[in-house]
């Protein structure tokens, strides 16, 4: 291992200039973190010598490394490292099913802390995204569809370009959908629709005469696509991230449903009204510990809120809004079902039906999952909501 000596870093956490000195030589690269995590301040050279007992220390007491090695051996060093680090945590620890709130809290503050360890080992990328080590895969198309065209050398940490290169492999072969007869291509840092129950509840629902409807915060725009393979003749989907509404303008476009659904950038509400307006919030209200997280926490509840402080001035007269959300917030103990339904009364809405459905994902399974209890008996919903 070589010490380097970082020099001062200014700009945006995700998009700061890099600059250290290595064996006596100066470097210079774009720092790239989709987590928000600044740029090191103290870093080390490593490659395959390097032990993964070496290198939790040194991650450990806030030293970063820089990998010189076999790119395999980083990927083996990666998930050595994270062995140790859920070790000395303590991680899957069970806690008393009562404390719930508790588990979970505790459980964000241990995952971010991990996120923050293993981020601290890096990688060089070439000026075109290559990543010159030994045995390393072609990433240069996946860093190019996730961060945009550059001339300039980079440096990210493996984690991060791990979750790149999947991102790409989603995107590419893409998530049958079966209500769809076709599949749906997240793209990266938009949430994917693996998790099939909540896209049941919107196939099956029942559809009045609704000629219009709206999507709102539409992500990979599978739930608009369902709307209109379902026949509905106009359907606008809503997003604010601009990764989000690429994603989901190019899979309307892929499904032949371009005619149909109009991709356009706002926050909740499109101008006008519909005949059915659809919202899958994010389900815990919690605050996103990264920039990647927004598509699962909705601190203080606000996308929930405004979606139902604003529903019945969208709704054409007899219209319906459709919420689909779990339960999992509830058996966290993050919400009541009571705040829940004075959120839905104080909106000045009524509820015309539920319907429920039970999770058929993995860590619903999972008893060794500190937090099983919630995730075996959690619920997700379609609740049928009118102007009262």
């Amino acid at each position: 291992m070589t010490s380097t000596t970082p020099r001062p870093n200014t700009g945006h956490p995700l998009h700061q200039p890099f600059s250290w000195v290595e064996d006596g030589r100066s470097h210079t690269a774009h720092w790239h973190s989709e987590g928000g995590w600044p740029a090191p301040t103290r870093l080390v050279s490593a490659d395959d010598r390097t032990t993964a007992d070496a290198a939790y220390w040194l991650v450990k007491n806030g030293t970063a490394l820089l990998w010189r090695g076999d790119y395999r051996g980083a990927r083996q060093l990666l998930s050595a490292l994270g062995r140790r680090i859920d070790q000395r945590v303590g991680r899957g620890q069970r806690m008393p099913r009562a404390d719930l709130a508790t588990v979970f809290r505790r459980q964000r503050v241990e995952s971010a802390e991990r996120a923050r360890l293993l981020g601290m080992l890096l990688v060089p990328l070439d000026p075109d995204y290559g990543i010159p080590l030994r045995r390393s895969p072609d990433a240069r198309l996946a860093c190019t569809e996730t961060w945009g065209e550059t001339t300039e050398p980079s440096v990210t940490s493996l984690r991060e370009l791990v979750g790149v290169i999947g991102a790409h492999e989603w995107r590419t072969t893409g998530v049958e959908i079966p209500a769809l007869e076709g599949r749906i291509h997240p793209h990266y840092g938009v949430f994917s629709p693996i998790r099939g129950e909540y896209l049941d509840l919107v196939a099956t629902a029942p559809l009045g005469s609704a000629a219009t409807a709206f999507d709102i915060g539409t992500g990979t725009g599978v739930l608009a696509a369902i709307l209109a393979h379902r026949g509905i003749r106009h359907v606008v989907g809503t997003d604010q991230e601009p990764r989000a509404l690429a994603c989901a303008r190019a899979n309307i476009d892929r499904l032949g449903l371009a005619a149909q659904v109009d991709i356009v950038k706002a926050d909740l509400f499109p101008v006008g009204r519909a005949d059915l307006i659809v919202c899958n919030p994010p389900w815990i209200p919690a605050a996103a510990a990264t920039s990647t997280d927004h598509a699962v926490y909705d601190p203080d509840s606000r996308m929930l809120l405004g979606f139902l402080d604003g529903l019945a001035e969208h709704l054409e007269l007899g219209g319906e809004g459709w919420l689909v959300i779990s339960d999992i917030a509830e058996r966290l103990g993050l919400r009541s079902r009571g705040d829940l339904l004075d959120a839905i009364e104080g909106a000045g809405l009524a509820v015309e039906g539920r319907m429920d459905i039970r999770p058929v994902h993995g860590r619903a399974a999972d008893a060794t999952d500190p937090l099983h209890a919630a995730r075996s008996a959690e619920v997700t919903s379609l609740w049928r909501l009118r102007a009262a």
